[in-house]
Formats: C-alpha cells, sequence, structure tokens
C-alpha cells in the first residue's frame, strides 16, 4: 500500500504502467477507484498515478473538510509532485478533480505539463446544485445505486465522507464562492475541456452550459481547447471511455505549439 504523508496524514495512491506520467485526480464523493477500468487503458502509454485525497478513499479521515476544497486538493498534489520528483506530468481531473487539476496547473506550472480537465461547472459553484445539495445528498443516501457507489469507493464509513462533503460544498458557496485563487489568465499548460451535452448535472440549466462556461473561461486563458461529447452522463471521461481515451492520448502525445 502506498503512502504519502501531507500535514501529518497519509495519503494513499497507486501506480500502474510506465513512461511519462499521467495523474488521475477524483472528483467529489469518489475515490481513485473511479478510473480503476480506464487507468489500466492508460498504463498500456503512460506511468498512471491515482490518488485518493483525504478524507476519502483509503487515505486518512479528516473531522472537516475544508471550505476551500478543491484548493486543499491541489496542494496535496503539489506536495505529492514535488516530493516525488516526477517532472513535468500530465493530468486528467474530472468533476471535482478538474477543479483540482487547473488549481494545480495555476499554482505550480513548473510540475505540469498538459491538463484535461473534464465535467466541470467552470469558475464558481452551480447555484441551482448548491440550493439543493443537502436535500439531494441525503435522498442519495437512501437509493441503493448511490450507496452501493459511496461504499465501493470509500469503505463503511461512506456516509460521514459523504456528509463531510456536502458540509464543505456549502461552506465554499457562502464563504469564498469562487474556485480559483488566481487569474486564469496566468495559467501556462495547454488545457483541454471536455464534457457532455447530455451531462445531467447541467443539461437542465442549459443545453449550452459548458460551451458558455468553458468558452468564458478559454477566453481568459488565451489557449487551449474543447471538446464536448454529444452523448454520456457525468462524467464525459467515464461515459465516452474509449472515445475519450483515444482523445485525451492524441492531446499528450501532440506537440506543443511552438
Amino acid at each position: 500500500m502506498a503512502l504519502f504523508n501531507f500535514e501529518g496524514k497519509n495519503i494513499y495512491y497507486s501506480e500502474l504502467g510506465s513512461g511519462v506520467p499521467l495523474v488521475l485526480l477524483h472528483g467529489n464523493t469518489a475515490s481513485s477507484k473511479m478510473f480503476s477500468g480506464i487507468a489500466e487503458r492508460y498504463a498500456e502509454v503512460f506511468r498512471v498515478i491515482s490518488i485518493d485525497f483525504l478524507g476519502h478513499g483509503r487515505s486518512d479521515r479528516l473531522d472537516r473538510l475544508p471550505p476551500d476544497l478543491w484548493f486543499y486538493e491541489a496542494q496535496q498534489t503539489i506536495a505529492f509532485l514535488r516530493e516525488a520528483q516526477l517532472g513535468r506530468v500530465n493530468l486528467i481531473g474530472s468533476s471535482g478533480g478538474a477543479l483540482v487539476a487547473i488549481n494545480v496547473a495555476l499554482e505550480a506550472p513548473d510540475l505540469v505539463n498538459r491538463v484535461i480537465a473534464d465535467s466541470f461547472e467552470g469558475e464558481e459553484p452551480l447555484r441551482s446544485f448548491i440550493q439543493n445539495i443537502v436535500e439531494e445528498r441525503e435522498l442519495s443516501k437512501r437509493d441503493p445505486g448511490a450507496r452501493s457507489f459511496y461504499l465501493s469507493m470509500h469503505g463503511s464509513d461512506w456516509e460521514q465522507v459523504v456528509d463531510n462533503d456536502t458540509r464543505a460544498i456549502v461552506e465554499h458557496e457562502k464563504e469564498i464562492g469562487l474556485f480559483f485563487h488566481k487569474d486564469l489568465g496566468s495559467l501556462k499548460p495547454e488545457i483541454l475541456m471536455t464534457g457532455s451535452k447530455k451531462d445531467e448535472f447541467v443539461c437542465a440549466i442549459s443545453p449550452d452550459y459548458f460551451e458558455q462556461s468553458y468558452g468564458k473561461m478559454m477566453s481568459k486563458i488565451g489557449h487551449g481547447d474543447i471538446f464536448l461529447f454529444e452523448s454520456g452522463g457525468h462524467p464525459a471521461m467515464l461515459s465516452n471511455q474509449e472515445d475519450f481515451y483515444r482523445l485525451s492520448v492524441d492531446f499528450f502525445e501532440r506537440k506543443s505549439p511552438q
């Protein structure tokens, strides 16, 4: 069992394959287990590293997750990358993990080659999601499918993990409101933003939600690409796994613009 110490707590991570490092960053209420299938596929090409953020999966638990959750998880990732001395890595963050990946690229561009940010809200929380999250999370805890997912991600204390995540999301919207500490115009690594036009979290709000939110971010960043799948749910990287795999490998192996 591979562990990395961060602020006195143990973070679990796993490695597969060899070659250029590819780090996979999981979303809220999930763990690195969400990548179990696609990680094996990536390991045919890359050295794949999957991390369980503190309070999730096989990592140590926290009594409370901080409101600035995605920045805190980025700090964990940066500390791991510096200690592991991996050089410049490729990152894929999905859902909440996409926010982490962008924060890593903003805060430590010397550690990052390219970034894929998949299936995320944009620069700030989705108000309609926050307004209903407490009720929806309580309903999910009684849903057999959701309960099975949470149990598979975290084990027997999954309910504590979910409740901590819900509390952090609500507190973040009240106290902070933005996902990134630095101006998006300072982002240096090449970035690809992906999503599904049928994503259940955003399609009810607007059929072109990703076009609008990603487009706004890209205008600030000044470089990068957007790719939206016509079908599939949340997250796109798993609901469109084979197409996403081909797209991502092409992106990571593409020569950087001169």
